[in-house]
Order: structure tokens, then sequence, then C-alpha cells
């Protein structure tokens, strides 16, 4: 689950005003493999709101440094812009192709918890919406060239991309999997309910409009499906990137995944002192760096307090 847009503001300073993008053409969202013709511009899975300062630019190539594209996806109640505010410039100022998308919206369907009126997402089933990132991941990989994408996702968007690595073949197109707080193993009411409070007015679409909130409760049918299988796919690296005053992604523990390529990492172990809970974790200095860490493990440094 999930969101941004709270009161926390990003760690990382970021570009302002970004513009608004435009959709692919029609040639260009039957074909997929072309690259879109100029910098932020979208292809058919991601034009409903913004894209985060750094992310979206489809003439991108990977470096030797940085093969594997980032793709970014958010959580529950969220949308790429507001989810992505710190982490996004923060990638592309490091060198990396970054790439985000929205997901799982519903039209009409809007929230101001960031103080602005904009679109929310993470809303649908968490299988469709998996099948959006499959497409979007499909797209990066034919503008970028690159055999292979690395994932970052916070809540929700932790979680669904084990979905597509485990049941929709993504296991062959993604390097590193990275969970931000990710409902790996579903949540408790409480911890769905949680997330009303951070967004006016879509209280009411808990248990109405949003399937993937009823996707995610523990016991569910697509938790029973997810538990069918082992946590993991053999080929893949995995981070899990934890806070113990997760209130969202409840108990907090049930978060980690178990497998031979698996890094369960928790932010109080590298800053004692840090309050940070569910959403906040998405503009967390120390998390971020636990993030860049995992993407590039060779050159990874002790994880700053903050």
């Amino acid at each position: 689950m999930l969101l941004v847009g709270a009161t926390t503001a990003p760690a990382y300073a970021a570009p302002t005003g970004p513009a608004v993008p435009t959709a692919a053409t029609a040639a260009e969202a039957a074909g997929g493999a072309a690259a879109l013709s100029a910098p932020g511009e979208l292809p058919p899975d991601g034009d409903t709101v913004a894209s985060p300062p750094g992310a979206n630019d489809w003439n991108c190539r990977p470096t030797a440094a940085h093969p594997d594209p980032v793709v970014l996806v958010h959580g529950t109640f969220a949308n790429r812009y507001e989810n992505w505010l710190a982490l996004s410039p923060l990638l592309k100022g490091l060198g990396y192709c970054v790439f985000a998308l929205d997901y799982g919206t519903i039209p009409g369907v809007t929230s101001t918890g960031s103080g602005l009126l904009l679109p929310i997402g993470g809303l649908g089933p968490v299988p469709d919406s998996a099948a959006q990132l499959a497409r979007f991941v499909d797209l990066v990989r034919n503008a970028t060239g690159a055999a292979k994408v690395d994932i970052v996702g916070h809540s929700q968007g932790g979680m669904l991309p084990n979905y597509y690595l485990k049941f929709l073949g993504g296991a062959s197109k993604v390097g590193k999997l990275i969970g931000l707080a990710p409902s790996n193993h579903g949540t408790t009411l409480d911890g769905i309910t949680n997330l009303a409070p951070y967004f006016p007015g879509v209280a009411d679409l808990i248990f109405t409009v949003c399937q993937a909130c009823r996707d995610q409760a523990v016991g569910s049918d697509f938790n029973t499906t997810m538990a069918s299988r082992p946590d993991t796919v053999p080929g893949g690296r995995y981070t899990v990137i934890s806070t113990v005053y997760d209130e969202v992604v409840t108990p907090w523990r049930t978060q980690f995944l178990n497998g031979a390529d698996v890094d369960n990492q928790v932010v109080q172990s590298h800053c004692p002192v840090s309050l940070v809970e569910h959403v906040a974790i998405a503009f967390s200095p120390t998390a971020l760096h636990l993030v860049t860490n995992a993407l590039d493990p060779a050159h990874a440094t002790p994880a700053l307090c903050g």
C-alpha cells in the first residue's frame, strides 16, 4: 500500500516546474519499440500525471556504469509525481536512466494529500496493475536497448513487481527488485485504514473502488495466490527496506522476503534515532541511501543517518 505526498519534505532538492507530459503517438503506442521523439513524451501506461523530475527521458541511454534502467513504481493512493519527488532526481543525478509509471488509476478519483489536486492510482486489482507494469517494462527495454531493468517500488509498488516476476514472466527482464516498506505478505485491516487520513476524500473508497486494498489484506485470495509460490524467483536480487514505525504494512516484519538472494534491511539498524514511518520512508535520506547501495552494491557506502 502507500502513498506519498504527506507533510514530510523531500530529502533531496528537486528541480521545480516539470512540464506536464504528452501522450505517445498512436503509432509509437502500437509499436512500442521505437524511441519517442522528445524527452518527456510518454507511452500509454503512464500519462495521467506529470513525471517526477529526472524521469521519463525516452532518449536516455544506459551507461556502462549503470547499464540497467530504473523503473519506479508508486504505491496505493499515490501517483508517480508525488511518490518519487526525492528518489527520481537523485538517481538521475547519479547517472541512471529513470522511468516512472502511473498504474491502477480510476478516472475522476483524485486527492489533495500533497496540497495539489492530482489523480491517484494503485487502486485497481494488483494482477491488472502488474500487467501494466509488464507493458511499461517492455517499453523501457525497447526504448533504451537494455536487456533488463531494475525496479524500485514503495508499498504496493514494492510488492506488485514480485507478482510480475512470479506469474507474468518478469524474472528474465528484471535484475534487482527493491521494495520500500512493501506489502509483500499483506497487511492488517488497521494498516489499510491507516492510509486514509493522508488522502482527504478517499476514506470511503477503501473498500468500494480500491480492489488493491482488498487484495493487500491478510488472507485475501490474492495473497493466497502469492503464497502458492516461493517468495523469490531464482536469478533476481531482492532488497527490502523497512521501518519499525510502519503503521500501514503491519506487522512490519511481514515485509521481509525469504530467499537466497534477499537482503532485508531496517532503517533503524543504520539510524537508531530515525522515526520515519510508512509514507516518509520514500523521502528518508537513510532509506534512499540504502536504495542506491542496493542498485550498485559494488560501490556501496555506509548509510548516513538522516
